[in-house]
């Protein structure tokens, strides 16, 4: 009998899995199907190849996607350049490469009883067979696969719809997601984006270094914070009792918040680094997330997720340096504040805000605007088939604060009976739900990891 383990999803995730099982050395044959929409794997929204070359925001020396060796990626950038350092931030579209490459390794390294199939196609629903414990997955060109095991590796979900724009849905002048098609920028328009993150800063960059430049760009969020440089900390430097006084602080948000400024203060007189500090903590985020009770989630949800995120998410010195000459000369500028309403205007979207701390509105007027909030983890929302299916049929519950989708040991799905079980897993940034801190690459490998370790053992 041939075990048949479909993995949905070609981007980070459901790459580094598939080559994680095709190093297994199986007593029985195991087929991996790997089914994927997409042109090339390895890329998701994250590692695409685009027209402007953005970078990585994590040095080479701390991308590797194999745990065995850490400076795996580092290697394959000094092929791509000779001289490459880990300290330096590369393509991102060289990332996807790398991982295409380390599947292909894989593949040529697997045992004689495992083999990969890759369909390029996207699943639709995932249901109970008739006879008994197999999935069967259907795929929307009506295609089904019966499958002993089901891992959703979807990546990133699309940006949430925003009250504030529901009247511009279908106008040409919105766009809801940067990320679907290229963003071809016009010389002269005005556009405002909505938010300050990552996905803010790379639209920002592509618009200063297009052709037809805009004539100004206005980027609004609540609190208008803009993610700060990346260092040359050592992400393992910090030691002490800094895991002790967490956990002790756990029950409560406002203590882990008041414990982590003591540490920083403290990494930072002994002459170190508060990122080491950021670092620690993430590392600790899965312990300390599962001791909050929900009342305590849901006041850092509201209070301090921001300020984590801004301190979490960070971004190259060569990246933060154009940032700020933007911003000095005029052309980038942050506002802070939330949008009242947006509308059409003629030509043109008239726009108002109420500035941070202020109770008088504010009006703009642009030809543009992109929603630049990032994914919207919530499954309640989502208008994938997939996921919507699973939700109800059952097969998966949401998480009650629209983190994610719930999960039990290695990722198994949770059903709604409250079980979680031993077919139907997730691997991906919707595991926040029960781990918070699950969308880089350093953590969904160590998920890939355990995920194939126990399917390994189920063999």
């Amino acid at each position: 009998m041939v075990r048949t383990i479909a993995v949905v999803g070609g981007g980070f995730s459901g790459t580094v899995l598939a080559s994680r099982l095709l190093r297994l050395r199986p007593a029985q044959p195991i087929r991996i199907v790997l089914i994927e929409r997409g042109a090339r794997l390895g890329r998701g929204v994250a590692y695409a190849a685009r027209e402007h070359p953005y970078l990585l925001n994590v040095p080479a020396g701390r991308m590797s996607a194999n745990a065995a060796d850490p400076q795996e990626f580092l290697r394959y950038a000094q092929r791509r350049q000779p001289g490459c350092a880990a300290a330096d931030f590369v393509p991102r579209e060289w990332y996807g490469d790398y991982l295409e490459e380390s599947l292909r390794a894989a593949q040529l390294e697997a045992s004689s009883r495992v083999r990969l199939d890759v369909i390029r196609a996207g699943a639709v629903g995932v249901r109970r067979s008739d006879h008994g414990a197999p999935l069967v997955l259907e795929l929307e060109d009506g295609e089904q696969i019966v499958a002993d095991e089901v891992i959703l590796a979807t990546g990133n979900p699309p940006p949430a719809h925003l009250a504030a724009t529901q009247p511009l849905d279908g106008h040409p002048a919105y766009v809801h997601d940067p990320w679907a098609a290229p963003l071809r920028f016009r010389a002269g328009e005005r556009l405002l984006l909505i938010g300050t993150g990552l996905t803010a800063i790379d639209v920002t960059l592509a618009a200063a270094a297009a052709g037809d430049r805009p004539s100004v760009l206005h980027l609004l969020s609540r609190r208008g914070f803009i993610p700060p440089q990346q260092t040359s900390f050592r992400p393992d430097a910090f030691r002490g009792d800094g895991a002790e006084v967490l956990l002790g602080a756990a029950p409560s948000v406002h203590r882990i918040v008041r414990a982590v400024r003591v540490l920083a203060a403290e990494a930072e007189r002994a002459g170190g680094d508060w990122r080491e500090v950021i670092t620690f903590v993430r590392n600790m985020a899965p312990d300390l997330w599962q001791r909050l009770p929900a009342a305590e989630r849901r006041r850092f949800l509201r209070h301090v997720r921001v300020y984590w995120d801004v301190h979490r998410h960070r971004l190259p010195e060569f990246t933060v340096g154009q940032v700020e000459q933007h911003r000095r000369s005029g052309w980038m500028q942050v506002h802070a504040g939330r949008i009242e309403r947006i509308e059409p205007c003629g030509k043109v979207l008239s726009v108002e805000f109420r500035a941070r701390g202020s109770s008088e509105p504010r009006a703009l007027e642009v030809d543009r605007v992109v929603n630049c909030t990032g994914p919207d983890y919530a499954p309640q929302r989502s208008a994938d088939p997939l996921v919507r299916g699973l939700l109800r049929d059952g097969l998966a519950v949401p998480d009650p604060l629209g983190l994610g989708l719930r999960t039990g040991p290695n990722g198994a799905l949770v059903d709604a009976d409250g079980r979680s079980g031993p077919r139907l897993y997730y691997l991906g940034p919707m595991l926040r739900a029960d781990h918070w801190e699950t969308t880089a690459a350093h953590e969904l490998r160590s998920h890939a990891d355990r995920l194939a370790a126990h399917l390994a053992g189920s063999d």
